[in-house]
């Protein structure tokens, strides 16, 4: 382990999300408390690679508390396994990341459970370890204060997904920053991400840290673009979508074009029942979307479905999409077609040259996914090779990350009091880039993390 020294203080040690994009697991020693921020799995080709079994850098029962910002896998994923593992203290998040954390645990189990059936593969945890991990758990709304050890937290709206929170821990006037997932603001759903305003270190993300986003007045007219070519072309546009927040943002973008007449309507099959469950939380928690979505609740319209919408209820009704007539729309899950629904219509739409299988969310590195996405002509899924005729396509406005230009100008509205930066949870070249920028622009020093690292702040 390098230990990096300044005077004084806690120490951050930096156990996962550096040198990828991946499985956030952060580690604050504040003297008298050792408390984790997230704790994820290393999002590749399965949800059982071999990386997620490994014990973790610490002993588990010596961690006194876990701050959740929110609820991908890539940062709940090995809850349960902490839990198994020996933790048993207090596991902080909003009520919205807690309920959808415990579907995205049930969803999970029956991902591995097909796994080891099919793949001879070991379980990472079970159900018995995933309620344990609910039982532990405490919310707290947005700028709703408490206690951690000898500090005070808070959360701030990431504007990311539902219920995803920025921690903010102070401590004698001292303040840092995790913000999990920077939001890609303004969102058509999401309030805008909160100001880090104050704080004196950030440990932040960096997805896009080197690239920048189409313009947002560009985004939904070049979804209706892809829409059209397929109906022109009577085919098909499979869209691998995100449980949280890309499939509810589609069903809204989609929604508002029919209703406003600017799209026909057409055949939508939503062929992820993750992603139904997940719709029914953004219902139960609607106080936390922004103005626009709350009106359309407020005037008795609900923004997530129309009368061409088609959610499919089990496998029977999966397969028969393919018989359906085109044009169609299937949105389906895995996002990286990393498991779920979505790898049965790429192995039917791949080799089909009237298909557009259209990406709108980020692809790490590894997964089927990236190949796809990067151009690979021949693909194998579930033992069986396909050649790709399709039309490969991506969209990154609807991403759920700030972009290269909303990253800098976040650090450089946390004001004066910035002392340092560090830049995380972003492939390297995406990491060191951004770091490099904050130092040029904003003069404010910014370091780039590797695994195991720990580095002392005055805090």
């Amino acid at each position: 382990m390098i230990l990096c020294e300044i005077p004084m203080g806690a120490r951050i040690i930096f156990h996962g999300g550096v040198g990828t994009v991946t499985g956030a697991n952060f580690l604050l020693d504040t003297g008298s408390k050792k408390v984790l921020v997230d704790c994820g799995i290393l999002q590749r080709e399965r949800v059982c690679e071999t990386e997620n079994f490994a014990p973790f850098p610490y002993v588990p029962h010596t961690i006194d508390a876990l701050i959740v910002t929110h609820a991908h896998a890539d940062h709940i994923g090995r809850i349960p396994k902490l839990v198994h593992d020996g933790f048993k203290g207090r596991i902080y998040s909003t009520a919205a990341t807690k309920d959808l954390a415990a579907l995205m645990f049930d969803d999970a189990l029956k991902i591995m459970t097909q796994d080891v059936e099919r793949n001879g593969r070991e379980m990472l945890y079970e159900k018995e370890d995933a309620q344990s991990a609910l039982g532990l758990w405490e919310t707290h709304e947005y700028h709703q204060s408490f206690t951690v050890g000898d500090a005070t937290a808070e959360f701030l709206d990431a504007g990311h997904i539902l219920g995803s929170g920025m921690v903010k821990l102070t401590r004698d006037g001292r303040t840092i920053l995790f913000t999990g997932d920077v939001g890609n603001s303004p969102e058509p759903i999401l309030n805008d991400t909160e100001s880090p305003e104050g704080a004196n270190y950030i440990v932040m993300e960096s997805v896009y840290g080197d690239r920048i986003h189409e313009a947002r007045e560009e985004r939904r007219e070049h979804l209706r673009e892809f829409v059209e070519d397929v109906r022109t072309r009577k085919g098909v546009l499979l869209i691998p979508s995100f449980s949280i927040e890309r499939t509810q943002i589609l069903l809204y973008e989609l929604n508002a074009m029919i209703e406003e007449g600017v799209m026909q309507p057409i055949p939508v099959y939503l062929d992820a029942p993750l992603a139904v469950e997940i719709t029914d939380v953004f219902r139960a928690h609607k106080n936390l979307l922004n103005q626009a979505a709350q009106e359309h609740f407020t005037s008795g319209s609900d923004p997530f479905t129309f009368s061409s919408l088609k959610p499919t209820a089990n496998t029977g009704e999966s397969q028969a999409i393919h018989q359906a007539p085109n044009p169609k729309i299937i949105i389906a899950g895995a996002g990286m077609s990393s498991g779920g629904r979505v790898r049965a219509h790429e192995k039917y739409y791949l080799s089909d040259k009237h298909a557009t299988i259209l990406f709108v969310g980020y692809q790490v590195p590894g997964s089927l996914g990236r190949r796809i996405q990067e151009g690979a002509k021949r693909i194998e899924i579930d033992g069986e090779h396909i050649r790709i005729h399709a039309h490969i396509a991506t969209l990154t406005g609807y991403s759920g990350h700030a972009d290269r230009d909303q990253l800098l100008s976040f650090v450089d509205s946390a004001g004066g009091s910035l002392e340092r930066v560090f830049v995380t949870m972003g492939e390297p070249h995406s990491s060191m880039f951004l770091a490099q920028r904050i130092r040029d622009f904003l003069g404010v020093e910014a370091q780039v993390p590797q695994a195991g690292e720990s580095y002392e702040i005055d805090w």
